[in-house]
């Protein structure tokens, strides 16, 4: 792909990759990098929340736990927030 269709599909892109950064709980927003308290504290008692396992940091020194928290429906959606080491790490909203 030649660098003018590259950037052309980047820029496309780009708006679709900013709302999978952020989760609206009503009238608040929390953020990748939020931490599980905080995501809790601003959206209450998730629906349901499962532990996935563990996965080590990238120098391989330590094990972080990761969970998966979901919260809806909401208006037939279904948002899947996974956390890992406690940090808000990936959202992801599907409809039902």
């Amino acid at each position: 792909m030649n660098p003018l269709a590259c950037l052309i599909a980047t820029a496309l892109l780009l708006p679709f990759a900013a709302n999978a950064s952020t989760f609206r709980c009503e009238s608040r927003l929390v953020s990748l990098g939020d931490r599980s308290a905080e995501v809790q504290r601003t959206c209450g008692e998730p629906a349901s929340r499962s532990f996935i396992g563990y996965t080590e940091t990238t120098d391989g020194r330590q094990e972080m736990q990761v969970e998966e928290w979901v919260y809806g429906p909401t208006h037939g959606m279904y948002h899947y927030l996974r956390f890992v080491g406690g940090r808000l790490e990936e959202i992801d909203s599907k409809r039902n």
